[in-house]
């Protein structure tokens, strides 16, 4: 099941929210005995997330139970930067779990989520503090807020008391909504550099349409570089993906991308999906001060679409 991201924080007495956690989705599945962690795409994360994995071997057979890889700093907030370092920082790498689907064969997705919230919290007893059940509050939007802000946390996920676990579905029973400017864009080029990137482009999608929105070139370190190259070389195609380029100028902010400017670029399948921090949107809706977060290989290109932005 997938979150709709919103404008405005859902309120009243139907919702229940949860801290917006910035990690990886993970589904972990024991049938017949085995385990598999995976990802929001289907693939095995058992081995990239070993610990967390092996934390997971007294799941209940023939249960299978949703959540997030979820990397955490020295303080014990969620960092998304150390999470893109698994091998160096495991130690810090946690499971949070989030809800129940599957408990000893029995399907509780069609239970509302209130009581597969009280049916998880008191069937599992899963012993490694590497993994833990997601609190959930019950309070007003407004207040909720405050809380997030004042921890300086990412945002929130408001949940529907009554809903059903509809997978795959971006129903709107499951609402997020950031307080930071950022989101997930997708690299449809990229502009070669001494090591390899200069900058990489990035758009979403709009309908069957990739939209561009922004050339990227912070939050690189040289090692950085050469590692997105690496990623990118494989998927060169010759032609632009983008349906809105070229562009006749630059704009007020130099955000605009020129015929000019798209004979530097190399230009990508658009298969990778990049996470960008940003300042705001423009009238034209490119990106003003982006910067690179990270890749997230959990995401489907296809489904990244503009978010509505936060309070930045």
């Amino acid at each position: 099941m997938e979150c709709l991201a919103v404008p405005k924080l859902p309120d009243g007495l139907g919702w229940l929210y949860e801290i917006k956690l910035d990690g990886y989705r993970a589904i972990a599945v024991k049938s017949e005995g085995r385990l598999n962690l995976f990802s929001r795409r289907r693939n095995s994360v058992n081995r990239q997330y070993a610990l967390v994995f092996e934390a997971l071997s007294d799941l209940p057979n023939n249960t299978v139970i949703d959540g997030e890889v979820v990397a955490l700093d020295e303080s014990g907030r969620p960092d998304f930067n150390l999470l893109q370092h698994y091998r160096a920082e495991a130690s810090r790498i946690h499971y949070f779990v989030f809800d129940l689907l599957v408990y000893k064969n029995r399907d509780v997705t069609r239970l509302p989520l209130i009581e597969r919230h009280q049916v998880m919290k008191s069937v599992l007893k899963l012993e490694s503090p590497r993994i833990r059940i997601t609190d959930y509050f019950e309070t007003s939007a407004a207040d909720m807020l405050n809380a997030i802000r004042a921890q300086g946390l990412e945002g929130v996920v408001a949940k529907r008391k009554d809903s059903r676990y509809e997978a795959g579905k971006r129903s709107g029973s499951w609402a997020k909504y950031r307080l930071n400017s950022g989101q997930e864009l997708v690299i449809g080029g990229y502009i070669p550099g001494a090591h390899g990137v200069d900058a990489i482009v990035v758009g979403y999608y709009r309908g069957q349409n990739l939209i561009y929105v922004a050339r990227v070139r912070n939050g690189f370190v040289p090692a950085l570089r050469r590692q997105i190259f690496a990623r990118l070389k494989p998927l060169l195609i010759p032609k632009c993906p983008f349906v809105n380029l070229p562009e006749t100028h630059k704009g007020h902010w130099g955000e605009g991308l020129t015929a000019a400017d798209m004979e530097k670029c190399a230009w990508v399948r658009p298969q990778l999906v990049a996470r960008i921090e940003f300042l705001e949107w423009t009238p034209s809706d490119h990106l003003r001060h982006a910067k690179f977060a990270g890749l997230r290989g959990d995401k489907d290109p296809r489904k990244v679409i503009k978010e509505h932005g936060g309070e930045g």
